[in-house]
């Protein structure tokens, strides 16, 4: 994964922070642009696999009619109240659709360990319930921004 942080280095999530977090959210936003130039942003939720964020989004919504025409997107997750708990990643780069859509289950090597990570983490299940609704898109990002405010209360070292 592409870490391309220059600045807020303190604060940077360091890789092992970065997938635990990005394991344990559950909500994300995600953007993307419509074929005017319009920009849309949604909540969804999604499945990190340590490599790849995978989106588990209704076909006939206005994120995939745009990611249709355009693919590139960005996504954040975010959270915390009070200013020193924020914490959040934005990753970005092109979402790439996987297997059929909407997605009945045919068989998917690639898409073995993403539905067996989100069955579990928001059914409880190891197998993935299908609707007929969804289908998957794989962001594997280019760009990484993260922060963790808690940080700003550690001391810091000095050269």
């Amino acid at each position: 994964m592409a870490v391309t942080q220059r600045r807020g280095r303190r604060i940077m999530m360091s890789p092992d922070e970065l997938d635990a977090y990005l394991t344990t959210e559950r909500t994300c936003r995600v953007a993307t642009v419509s074929g005017d130039g319009a920009p849309h942003v949604s909540a969804l939720w999604f499945a990190w696999d340590g490599t790849s964020l995978w989106l588990f989004s209704i076909t006939r919504s206005k994120r995939w009619a745009d990611l249709r025409g355009d693919q590139r997107i960005a996504v954040v997750i975010d959270s915390g109240v009070e200013y020193g708990e924020l914490r959040g990643v934005e990753l970005s780069g092109s979402a790439v659709f996987v297997a059929e859509s909407p997605r009945m289950g045919e068989p998917c090597p690639e898409l073995e360990t993403p539905e067996r990570l989100f069955a579990q983490k928001y059914f409880g299940m190891d197998m993935m319930p299908y609707d007929g609704k969804h289908a998957w898109l794989r962001l594997t990002p280019e760009a990484v921004t993260s922060w963790d405010f808690r940080k700003l209360a550690e001391p810091r070292a000095r050269p």
